[in-house]
């Protein structure tokens, strides 16, 4: 058995392992464990009670986070004529039309999200393989897909995250850094609660939410206490 090291020993004195927390106790814990170098992501982990294989009950959306996931985030813009323009002036790092796609292609992902006008879709839909599984493909429930891809742009730059249930039925999603105050990482978990609720399909029965774990990403994962989810809408 690996022995455990001096660091994980410290931080495993911070919190019951079983226990649930409400948001407040957890990132008290997630801060005093911070023991590593650099700034770690905190992540909100969504177990939910839905059949992933049933495509009416596919959990997804976006969510703007009041105070962004404190990092750049790399925006490429697949558009021509005015709309490259307007991308380019909302502050997108990558803009083209066929031209970008034939990079794509060729193995190139330099970037955190794309955003796409819908007549450029045609020809996106050829890198289905290379960008669905990154979570990269553009889709109109997003707000990614667009003729006002300014408005996208800018809302990607400010903090504005898409989830989506994966094919074990779970949701992983930052929401920011842990250098972050405790108001900010509170009111970014909250905004994403609220969001992933709302995104609760009609024809979704039983439990819709099972466990929400948060933890950073060399931290503890700790359990939130169900009373902090069921109540938030």
């Amino acid at each position: 058995m690996k022995k455990e090291s001096k660091r994980i020993k410290e931080v495993r004195k911070l919190f019951e392992k079983n226990k649930e927390y409400t948001l407040e106790e957890i990132i008290f814990v997630l801060k005093k464990a911070h023991r590593v170098k650099f700034d770690e992501a905190v992540d909100l982990v969504f177990n939910l009670g839905i059949d992933p294989k049933q495509s009416d009950q596919m959990v997804r959306g976006n969510v703007a986070l009041p105070h962004g996931l404190g990092k750049k985030v790399r925006v490429a813009v697949f558009c021509k004529g005015e709309e490259a323009n307007a991308a380019k002036e909302a502050g997108a790092d990558y803009v083209g039309g066929q031209e970008l796609i034939e990079k794509v292609k060729s193995g190139w992902i330099d970037f955190d999200i794309a955003v796409a006008t819908p007549e450029m879709m045609k020809e996106l839909t050829k890198l289905g393989k290379v960008l669905g599984p990154r979570g990269l493909m553009p889709s109109p429930r997003a707000g990614t897909v667009t003729q006002d891809v300014a408005k996208a742009v800018k809302e990607s730059k400010a903090g504005k995250v898409e989830f989506k249930m994966n094919k074990l039925g779970g949701i992983h999603v930052s929401v920011g850094k842990i250098s972050f105050s405790d108001t900010a990482l509170l009111e970014n978990a909250k905004a994403l609660l609220e969001a992933v609720l709302k995104a609760k399909p009609q024809t979704a029965k039983g439990t819709y939410i099972k466990s929400i774990f948060i933890s950073t990403t060399m931290g503890p994962g700790l359990k939130l206490d169900p009373s902090e989810y069921k109540t938030t809408v």
